[in-house]
Protein backbone atom coordinates (compact mmCIF):
# COMPACT_ATOMS: atom_id res chain seq x y z
CA UNK A 1 0.00 0.00 0.00
CA UNK A 2 1.77 3.19 -0.99
CA UNK A 3 1.87 5.65 1.43
CA UNK A 4 1.19 9.12 -0.98
CA UNK A 5 -1.70 10.81 1.17
CA UNK A 6 0.57 10.58 4.45
CA UNK A 7 3.73 12.11 2.07
CA UNK A 8 1.65 14.85 1.37
CA UNK A 9 0.02 15.67 3.82
CA UNK A 10 3.98 15.86 5.75
CA UNK A 11 4.89 17.63 2.48
CA UNK A 12 2.19 19.83 3.29
CA UNK A 13 3.69 20.81 7.16
CA UNK A 14 7.15 21.28 5.85
CA UNK A 15 5.93 23.74 3.13
CA UNK A 16 4.23 25.74 5.54
CA UNK A 17 6.79 25.83 8.15
CA UNK A 18 9.20 27.22 5.72
CA UNK A 19 6.89 29.45 3.91
CA UNK A 20 6.92 27.98 0.83
CA UNK A 21 3.01 27.09 0.63
CA UNK A 22 1.87 26.20 -2.85
CA UNK A 23 5.53 26.15 -4.12
CA UNK A 24 6.58 22.71 -4.39
CA UNK A 25 5.85 19.94 -6.25
CA UNK A 26 6.31 15.88 -5.44
CA UNK A 27 7.57 13.34 -8.02
CA UNK A 28 7.26 10.16 -7.34
CA UNK A 29 9.95 7.62 -7.77
CA UNK A 30 9.16 4.30 -8.63
CA UNK A 31 12.56 2.72 -8.64
CA UNK A 32 12.12 -1.37 -8.28
CA UNK A 33 8.66 -0.70 -7.75
CA UNK A 34 5.94 -2.37 -9.34
CA UNK A 35 3.38 -1.33 -12.25
CA UNK A 36 0.45 -1.84 -9.73
CA UNK A 37 1.77 0.46 -7.20
CA UNK A 38 2.42 3.13 -10.03
CA UNK A 39 -1.26 2.81 -10.52
CA UNK A 40 -2.24 2.89 -7.15
CA UNK A 41 -0.41 6.24 -7.30
CA UNK A 42 -1.66 7.37 -10.26
CA UNK A 43 -5.18 6.92 -8.66
CA UNK A 44 -4.74 8.86 -6.18
CA UNK A 45 -3.97 11.86 -8.40
CA UNK A 46 -0.15 11.80 -9.00
CA UNK A 47 0.96 12.20 -12.35
CA UNK A 48 4.38 13.32 -12.25
CA UNK A 49 6.94 10.33 -11.69
CA UNK A 50 10.57 8.95 -11.45
CA UNK A 51 12.65 6.19 -13.40
CA UNK A 52 16.49 5.66 -12.29
CA UNK A 53 16.94 2.85 -15.10
CA UNK A 54 16.22 2.95 -18.75
CA UNK A 55 16.00 -0.78 -18.70
CA UNK A 56 13.21 -0.65 -16.09
CA UNK A 57 11.95 2.11 -18.14
CA UNK A 58 11.49 0.15 -21.33
CA UNK A 59 10.00 -2.25 -19.09
CA UNK A 60 7.39 -0.63 -17.22
CA UNK A 61 6.32 1.79 -19.82
CA UNK A 62 7.51 0.20 -23.29
CA UNK A 63 5.62 3.52 -25.32
CA UNK A 64 4.05 6.50 -24.71
CA UNK A 65 0.78 4.79 -25.42
CA UNK A 66 1.11 2.51 -22.83
CA UNK A 67 1.41 5.06 -20.06
CA UNK A 68 -2.43 6.52 -18.00
CA UNK A 69 -3.47 9.41 -19.31
CA UNK A 70 -1.76 13.03 -18.14
CA UNK A 71 1.45 10.87 -16.59
CA UNK A 72 4.40 12.49 -17.05
CA UNK A 73 7.56 10.44 -16.54
CA UNK A 74 11.26 11.74 -15.64
CA UNK A 75 14.21 9.88 -16.14
CA UNK A 76 16.51 10.63 -13.26
CA UNK A 77 19.02 8.47 -12.83
CA UNK A 78 22.36 8.30 -14.57
CA UNK A 79 22.12 8.19 -18.16
CA UNK A 80 25.00 6.36 -20.54
CA UNK A 81 25.63 7.64 -24.04
CA UNK A 82 24.39 4.11 -25.55
CA UNK A 83 21.39 4.20 -24.24
CA UNK A 84 20.34 7.95 -25.50
CA UNK A 85 18.07 6.74 -28.30
CA UNK A 86 16.53 3.56 -26.63
CA UNK A 87 15.01 6.30 -23.86
CA UNK A 88 13.94 9.64 -25.70
CA UNK A 89 10.96 7.78 -27.27
CA UNK A 90 9.81 6.79 -23.34
CA UNK A 91 10.00 9.95 -21.25
CA UNK A 92 8.74 13.28 -21.33
CA UNK A 93 12.12 14.65 -19.51
CA UNK A 94 15.73 14.34 -18.88
CA UNK A 95 16.96 15.19 -15.52
CA UNK A 96 20.14 13.84 -15.46
CA UNK A 97 22.45 15.09 -18.28
CA UNK A 98 25.49 15.32 -16.54
CA UNK A 99 28.00 16.42 -19.43
CA UNK A 100 28.11 18.48 -22.45
CA UNK A 101 29.13 15.22 -24.41
CA UNK A 102 25.64 14.09 -23.49
CA UNK A 103 23.57 17.11 -23.92
CA UNK A 104 25.01 17.16 -27.45
CA UNK A 105 24.22 13.49 -27.84
CA UNK A 106 20.72 14.07 -26.92
CA UNK A 107 20.27 16.85 -28.95
CA UNK A 108 21.58 14.97 -31.86
CA UNK A 109 19.30 12.12 -31.29
CA UNK A 110 16.01 14.92 -31.06
CA UNK A 111 17.10 16.60 -34.92
CA UNK A 112 16.72 12.91 -35.99
CA UNK A 113 13.26 11.78 -34.45
CA UNK A 114 12.23 15.88 -35.18
CA UNK A 115 11.05 16.07 -31.57
CA UNK A 116 11.71 18.36 -28.59
CA UNK A 117 12.61 17.48 -25.07
CA UNK A 118 12.80 19.13 -21.80
CA UNK A 119 16.11 18.63 -19.43
CA UNK A 120 17.36 19.36 -16.44
CA UNK A 121 20.95 20.03 -15.70
CA UNK A 122 22.50 17.37 -12.45
CA UNK A 123 25.37 19.25 -10.49
CA UNK A 124 27.21 17.14 -8.31
CA UNK A 125 26.93 19.71 -5.52
CA UNK A 126 28.97 17.49 -2.56
CA UNK A 127 31.91 16.63 -4.71
CA UNK A 128 31.50 13.15 -4.29
CA UNK A 129 33.46 10.79 -6.84
CA UNK A 130 30.88 8.20 -7.00
CA UNK A 131 28.63 10.17 -8.57
CA UNK A 132 27.01 11.49 -11.45
CA UNK A 133 26.67 15.41 -11.99
CA UNK A 134 28.64 18.72 -13.60
CA UNK A 135 31.60 18.51 -11.24
CA UNK A 136 31.84 22.49 -11.17
CA UNK A 137 30.13 25.06 -12.01
CA UNK A 138 32.52 26.18 -14.74
CA UNK A 139 31.98 22.83 -16.59
CA UNK A 140 27.99 23.27 -16.36
CA UNK A 141 27.78 26.64 -17.59
CA UNK A 142 29.97 24.83 -20.74
CA UNK A 143 26.57 23.57 -21.48
CA UNK A 144 24.26 26.40 -20.59
CA UNK A 145 26.83 28.35 -23.45
CA UNK A 146 26.12 25.39 -25.90
CA UNK A 147 22.58 25.56 -25.56
CA UNK A 148 21.91 28.01 -28.29
CA UNK A 149 22.96 25.16 -30.40
CA UNK A 150 20.92 22.46 -28.98
CA UNK A 151 17.05 23.89 -31.02
CA UNK A 152 15.36 20.60 -29.50
CA UNK A 153 16.56 20.67 -26.02
CA UNK A 154 14.56 22.78 -23.06
CA UNK A 155 16.42 23.27 -20.00
CA UNK A 156 13.89 23.74 -17.22
CA UNK A 157 16.41 23.95 -14.37
CA UNK A 158 18.81 21.99 -12.15
CA UNK A 159 18.96 18.62 -10.36
CA UNK A 160 21.12 17.62 -7.25
CA UNK A 161 21.63 14.49 -5.10
CA UNK A 162 22.30 15.32 -1.72
CA UNK A 163 25.02 13.90 0.40
CA UNK A 164 25.75 10.81 1.01
CA UNK A 165 24.40 10.44 4.64
CA UNK A 166 22.30 11.85 6.78
CA UNK A 167 24.28 15.00 8.05
CA UNK A 168 22.17 17.86 8.05
CA UNK A 169 24.86 20.49 8.08
CA UNK A 170 26.07 19.09 4.65
CA UNK A 171 22.50 18.12 3.05
CA UNK A 172 21.91 22.03 3.79
CA UNK A 173 25.25 23.15 2.20
CA UNK A 174 24.95 21.49 -0.72
CA UNK A 175 21.41 22.58 -1.23
CA UNK A 176 22.59 26.10 -1.19
CA UNK A 177 25.23 25.93 -3.42
CA UNK A 178 22.68 23.96 -5.65
CA UNK A 179 20.54 26.97 -5.40
CA UNK A 180 23.20 29.69 -6.26
CA UNK A 181 24.00 28.02 -9.14
CA UNK A 182 20.28 27.64 -10.44
CA UNK A 183 19.75 31.28 -9.99
CA UNK A 184 22.61 32.19 -12.37
CA UNK A 185 21.76 30.07 -14.48
CA UNK A 186 18.12 31.63 -14.38
CA UNK A 187 19.66 34.79 -15.27
CA UNK A 188 20.51 33.57 -18.48
CA UNK A 189 17.95 30.93 -19.14
CA UNK A 190 14.63 32.10 -18.57
CA UNK A 191 12.72 28.33 -19.38
CA UNK A 192 15.08 27.43 -15.83
CA UNK A 193 12.10 27.19 -13.70
CA UNK A 194 12.72 23.82 -11.74
CA UNK A 195 15.20 23.55 -8.86
CA UNK A 196 15.11 19.57 -7.88
CA UNK A 197 16.78 18.86 -4.68
CA UNK A 198 15.56 16.84 -1.94
CA UNK A 199 14.50 12.86 -1.74
CA UNK A 200 13.05 10.61 1.05
CA UNK A 201 15.66 11.63 3.99
CA UNK A 202 16.59 15.00 3.28
CA UNK A 203 13.76 16.76 1.31
CA UNK A 204 12.88 19.08 4.82
CA UNK A 205 15.96 20.89 4.19
CA UNK A 206 15.73 21.01 0.44
CA UNK A 207 12.32 22.90 0.73
CA UNK A 208 14.21 25.03 3.44
CA UNK A 209 16.72 25.86 1.11
CA UNK A 210 14.53 26.21 -2.47
CA UNK A 211 13.82 23.28 -3.91
CA UNK A 212 10.52 23.58 -6.01
CA UNK A 213 10.13 19.57 -6.61
CA UNK A 214 11.50 17.02 -4.14
CA UNK A 215 11.81 13.10 -5.79
CA UNK A 216 10.35 10.83 -3.10
CA UNK A 217 10.18 7.50 -3.37
CA UNK A 218 10.48 5.01 -0.33
CA UNK A 219 8.73 7.12 1.78
CA UNK A 220 5.91 6.95 -0.72
CA UNK A 221 6.38 3.40 -1.74
CA UNK A 222 8.42 1.25 0.82
CA UNK A 223 11.47 -0.28 0.96
CA UNK A 224 12.93 -1.01 -2.18
CA UNK A 225 13.40 -5.03 -2.91
CA UNK A 226 17.46 -4.53 -4.70
CA UNK A 227 17.00 -8.66 -5.39
CA UNK A 228 14.43 -8.63 -8.03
Amino acid sequence: MVRLDEVRRELEEVCKKAGRENEVSLMAVSKLHTYEDILECYSKGQRLFGENHVQEIQTKFPSKESRPEGMYLCLIGHLQSNKVKKVLPLVDRIDSVDSLKLLLLIEKELEKMGEKRSILFELNSSDEEQKSGFKSEAELFEAVDQLANCPHVTLEGIMTVGPLGSDVEKNRKAFIYTREVFRKVQKVVPTATILSMGMSGDYVEAIEEGSTLVRIGTAIFGERNYNV
